[in-house]
Parts: C-alpha cells; sequence; structure tokens
C-alpha cells in the first residue's frame, strides 16, 4: 500500500492564486495522477477520471454531511439544504427537486426566458452598450421569481449571482455573497411562512412544493431550510448567465459557429452547450469526506479525510477529450454521454445521487437563449475578454460588452 502522491502540505492561498489550476497542477506532480496533500488542516486525497467520480458519488464510500467549509455555506448553498444531506434524508429531499426541475416545468421556465430575453433585447437596441452578463442575469431572474411562484424585485439577480460570485474568495466579493445570502433567506423565510398560513401558493410552482414538503419525519421543513431550498432553485438558474455569457465569448472567438445556432437545430444546440460547460471553466472540483477507511488504486484514504474530484481537470483529459482545450462542439453530436464523463455539474444520477438536479434546467435554458444569442446581431467593441484561471468562479474580464445591438423582431403571441 503506498503513500505517495504529492506529499506536500496544502495551503488556501495557493487554491486562491491557482484556481481552477491548483488540484490538476498537483495531480501532474504524480506519477500516477492521484494527489495527497492537506486542506484546512485536513488530509486531502484529490481523483479524477469516470471510474474516480464514480467512486466519489458511491455514498459508501463519500458523505456529504460536514464536508462543506463554512464560508461555502454561508453563501453558495446555505446551511441545512440538500447539498448538505445523505441517505434517505437526501433521497425524499431530491425527488422533490425532480419533481419541480422536469418535463413541462422546465418548459415552461424556458418560455419565460425567452419571452424576458426577447423583451431585454428590444431595449438594448436603445443603448450605446451592454454587458451581457449582467443582462442575462436580470433576463433569467425575471424568468425564474414568477415560475417558481415569486414577485421579482430590482435586486434580485444581483443578490443571486453574488451567492455565487463570492463562495470561493475572500475580500469583498465574500462580503457581498453573505450580505446577499443573509438578507435573500430572511426575505424567503417570511414568504414561506405566509404560504403556510395563507395557503395562496401559486399551485404546481416552486413554492408550493417546498412549503408543502415534507421530510422522513413527516414534518415540513423548517422556515430557514424551505427558504435555503427555493434558493437553490433560484440561485442555479441565474447562474445560467455565466454559460451564456460564455457561449458570447465563444462566438466572438469562433464566428463559424453563429450560423448553425442561428438555424437553431436542436442537436447541434445541445452540443454547443454540452461544449459549453466542458470546456470554460465553473466549479473546480467538488468534495466529500471518506465515510470509512478506503483504498483508492493503492492509496489509503483515512475515514473523515477528504476526498476531491477534479471536475475542471476531468473536463480537460486529454484520453477522455481529444484536443481538449479547442472548442469542438461536433464532440458531441454523436457521442453518448457517459453519467460520469461529463461532470460540470456532478456524476451520477441526478435522481438519486448527489449530481446537480437542476442540469437539466441549464441545459434547456441554454437550448433556448443559444440560438436567441446567435441571431441577434451586434458589434464587439474593444474590450477585455480574457477569462482569469485565478479568478473561481470566472468570467470574461468585461462581462462580454455589446455595442450597436440590433434585435430581431418580437414573435407573434
Amino acid at each position: 500500500m503506498r503513500h505517495g502522491g504529492v506529499g506536500i502540505e496544502g495551503r488556501m492561498f495557493a487554491f486562491f492564486v491557482e484556481g481552477y489550476g491548483w488540484l490538476p497542477n498537483l495531480r501532474r506532480r504524480t506519477t500516477d495522477g492521484v494527489v495527497e496533500t492537506r486542506l484546512l488542516g485536513r488530509r486531502v486525497t484529490g481523483l479524477c477520471g469516470p471510474d474516480a467520480a464514480r467512486f466519489f458519488y458511491d455514498e459508501a464510500n463519500v458523505h456529504r454531511r460536514g464536508a462543506i467549509p463554512g464560508p461555502v455555506q454561508d453563501t453558495l448553498f446555505g446551511r441545512g439544504g440538500v447539498h448538505h444531506l445523505d441517505g434517505v434524508d437526501h433521497r425524499l429531499r431530491k425527488a422533490m427537486f425532480m419533481s419541480m426541475l422536469s418535463g413541462d416545468g422546465i418548459g415552461l421556465l424556458s418560455r419565460y426566458a425567452a419571452q424576458e430575453w426577447e423583451e431585454a433585447a428590444a431595449t438594448w437596441a436603445t443603448r450605446d452598450r451592454v454587458v451581457l452578463f449582467d443582462e442575462t442575469a436580470r433576463v433569467l431572474a425575471r424568468a425564474v421569481a414568477p415560475w417558481a411562484g415569486l414577485r421579482p424585485d430590482d435586486s434580485l439577480a444581483a443578490d443571486l449571482v453574488s451567492m455565487v460570485d463570492g463562495f470561493a474568495t475572500v475580500g469583498p466579493r465574500h462580503l457581498r455573497a453573505r450580505r446577499a445570502r443573509a438578507g435573500r433567506e430572511r426575505w424567503l423565510e417570511g414568504v414561506i411562512t405566509h404560504a403556510r398560513e395563507k395557503g395562496d401558493a401559486p399551485a404546481g410552482s416552486a413554492l408550493a412544493a417546498i412549503a408543502e414538503h415534507a421530510g422522513a419525519a413527516g414534518t415540513p421543513l423548517p422556515p430557514r431550510v424551505a427558504a435555503i431550498e427555493l434558493l437553490n432553485v433560484l440561485r442555479p438558474t441565474v447562474a445560467v448567465c455565466w454559460f451564456v455569457t460564455f457561449a458570447a465569448h465563444a462566438l466572438h472567438l469562433w464566428p463559424e459557429h453563429r450560423e448553425r445556432l442561428r438555424d437553431g437545430d436542436p442537436a447541434y444546440t445541445d452540443a454547443f452547450a454540452h461544449e459549453l460547460r466542458r470546456f470554460y471553466p465553473f466549479a473546480p472540483f467538488v468534495g466529500g469526506l471518506a465515510t470509512h477507511d478506503l483504498e483508492w488504486d493503492d492509496h489509503r484514504i483515512p475515514a473523515g479525510s477528504i476526498v476531491l474530484l477534479d471536475i475542471y481537470g476531468q473536463n480537460h483529459h486529454p484520453l477522455m477529450w481529444p484536443d481538449p482545450y479547442g472548442f469542438a462542439p461536433g464532440r458531441f453530436l454523436d457521442r453518448r454521454i457517459g453519467p460520469y464523463e461529463l461532470i460540470p455539474q456532478g456524476g451520477g444520477d441526478p435522481r438519486t445521487g448527489h449530481r446537480c438536479p437542476g442540469e437539466e434546467v441549464t441545459v434547456a435554458l441554454l437550448g433556448t437563449l443559444l440560438p436567441l444569442l446567435a441571431r441577434l446581431e451586434y458589434e464587439v467593441p474593444a474590450q477585455d475578454v480574457r477569462i482569469p484561471l485565478g479568478r473561481v468562479p470566472t468570467r470574461p474580464r468585461s462581462g462580454m460588452v455589446l455595442a450597436n445591438v440590433r434585435a430581431p423582431a418580437l414573435r407573434p403571441a
């Protein structure tokens, strides 16, 4: 049994400096790609690849309870939500999300998003320039709020973006994320309490489903936990603005893809969406705790130690993706994607495991918005479109500024 790998004492500042490259860089220094280091004062084993993903997402090997650092809980996920659960509690909570985030519900949300996009695009044509990242966040917030049974307000998009933008950093971004989460949890706690008292949540809405959900003990979720779960619907939906911005970046660098997106071919649009999620960085890795003493590829993993799965590294692994740093949507046209291969939003079965239940929503929203973006006429003025890998989550530095936007006519109602 080996205890090799990278035997250095890891430090959080190394992650803050290297960002997405931190874990892949450590893996490159090993002979077998398995990292052994320390993080947050605990032993860490870093893994990569489909077999590693299958191992990681097996709850008999790795669990989530107690694995998420406090700063991430207080910004991105909240305390007590589905991301912290395992076993029966997790499966029941996951079933609640899957009932909302599938089928007709996704179709309705996509229609709301298309309508909001078209109305917003008409206003962009009256302005000299717009920042696509900010505008798309507002479009998605205005779409998901009424879909979820809520009234949107002017600051909802900015608050939801802040929760995502500040989870993996220190300083002002992190403080904004904490303030945004605390304020929105209080707001939604009041909304949940009112909905339960008055029984007036719109039928079929996320608000109704979460307010009425009963856990394993048969009791409703505490109002604060219900508020957190409602944010777990709103926040990831608005976070699709990252991928729409990445799409504009891709079309700027590789405009040859625009015509096929304009045509609205569903197969090509889905392939483009998958390549966006593979090529562009979002989550660097995902972590959990070893349930008991484990062994992986002759490496000992002690019970309670941290296990990290290298998402960015796997999505750019040359043995899985030929020319991994080339943007090539065609690679997904005739390829069946295994449940542990493309993992920007986790691996395994979203119905029973820890794969994000909103992944289908992400792909559907991109399927709706990508053709609309491709049909938009605009210019890309001089700006900094570099994507810094040391920033997590990253995006083009400029947010993708569009000038002289010329929107297509609104579709007939």
